[in-house]
């Protein structure tokens, strides 16, 4: 299992219509979803929730298939979480 200390960094989020995003991800954790990966976290509100800081993790990620994933849990050093659509997908995501 991944210790917290090792959690990876959510670098940056420019899905700026999240109620956790306010100059970066402020969840202290975030889900990365098995469908388009699809940030589960996400949270489409004016109103601003959070940790106030911006040093949001990766707590778990469904994408089995993806090559930075080994049991459930993100290996990569950091991920970048771009606007999709309606959503926010993770773009570090990569087919093994």
């Amino acid at each position: 299992m991944t210790q917290m200390l090792e959690m990876p960094r959510v670098q940056t989020c420019s899905a700026t219509q999240c109620g956790y995003n306010h100059n970066g991800c402020t969840a202290f954790a975030i889900t990365i979803g098995s469908r388009n990966s699809e940030c589960d976290t996400f949270v489409d509100s004016a109103d601003k929730g959070g940790m106030g800081k911006a040093l949001a993790q990766v707590g778990a990620c469904k994408r089995a298939e993806c090559k930075h994933n080994t049991d459930l849990e993100c290996h990569a050093p950091a991920i970048v979480v771009g606007e999709s659509g309606d959503t926010a997908d993770c773009m570090t995501y990569e087919a093994k």
